[in-house]
């Protein structure tokens, strides 16, 4: 027993060991683009900090969605929030998940630079609405009478440039037309739609998504419309964002030989060993020959998939 529990370890060391060659090779040619668009979070960070100071409290809108959903109340407001939580950790768990897994359908380098794509547009957007007017905030720390409904003018510039972090990220006012949650929500969901391989997993995203969208307007967190643009203008975003991008490589039964093809014995042996590790199949050597996919669109990598011959001293 504890014989085979090494061997496996060593199996599944192996194989994160070789995945992460392979995505550092991809994340030295992206890395810039993946800083762009993390950069890009900090500026929506900072924009809607900048509107706290413009915001206004008063009554608040009537909403049709305050009159059907029950309110929630301050004590389990908290709710919507672990809901959203329990949506970006899993996202981001599963997009590792081809470190540890066999079903390797996607790089994670380029899923994360296709997420931060669609992020970055649908927050410019989101920007540029909530900027264009300021709503009176239905939350409660944004309604009359609260100390955080008004932003006192800032005693310095670093003041705003840190964002009051966590304090001014978790109570903030004005940044409302349209929902951020509902962005990120959004945009995993769609990604899993895609990339994703469990069927019910897809089905159970989707009835996330619907049931964060009622508990943020049940937390009065948002308006109703918020949440109703955050969900066409999210997948239409995506959907031509999506166009302009190169279309990734299909991974599944495309990876190449670690090793040189014209080894033999042992090393060929030792090649097929590792090629079963990184694809959890036990394809013969006509399935490693790269597929061009007949899509007629372009790759990520100039038109063919990745090489991962990674570990054999080539790069």
């Amino acid at each position: 027993m504890t014989m085979y529990i090494t061997r496996e370890v060593s199996k599944l060391w192996k194989k994160i060991c070789m995945e992460t060659a392979v995505e550092w090779k991809l994340f030295k040619e992206k890395w810039k683009l993946l800083l762009a668009g993390l950069i890009c979070q900090y500026f929506h960070g900072l924009a809607a900090r900048g509107v706290h100071y413009l915001h206004r409290p008063g009554p608040t809108l009537q909403d049709i969605g305050f009159m059907i959903l029950p309110e929630l109340g301050k004590e389990r407001g908290h709710v919507s929030e672990n809901t959203f939580a329990v949506i970006f950790f899993s996202f981001i768990l599963w997009s590792f998940h081809p470190f540890v897994y066999h079903n390797k359908r996607f790089y994670t380098v380029l899923i994360w630079r296709r997420v931060l794509a669609f992020l970055v547009a649908s927050q410019a957007l989101r920007i540029i609405t909530f900027y264009s007017t300021q709503l009176p905030g239905p939350n409660y720390h944004c309604r009359e009478g609260s100390e955080l409904a008004r932003l006192p003018r800032p005693d310095n510039i670093l003041e705003v440039l840190l964002l009051n972090f966590p304090r001014g990220v978790f109570y903030g006012c004005g940044d409302l037309i349209f929902s951020s949650h509902m962005i990120f929500t959004l945009v995993f969901v769609l990604t899993y739609q895609k990339y994703g391989s469990k069927r019910f997993i897809k089905m159970l995203a989707w009835v996330t998504a619907v049931i964060q969208s009622l508990l943020i307007i049940a937390s009065r967190k948002h308006y109703t419309v918020d949440i109703v643009v955050a969900w066409y203008t999210v997948n239409l975003v995506v959907f031509f964002v999506d166009k302009k991008l190169p279309e990734m490589p299909e991974r599944t039964g495309v990876s190449q030989p670690l090793l040189p093809m014209n080894v033999k014995g042992k090393d060929s042996k030792s090649m097929e060993e590792q090629h079963k590790l990184l694809n959890g199949s036990s394809a013969d050597s006509a399935d490693w020959r790269q597929r061009i996919p007949l899509n007629g669109k372009h790759l990520e990598n100039g038109g063919h998939t990745l090489p991962e011959a990674t570990m054999n001293g080539s790069t």
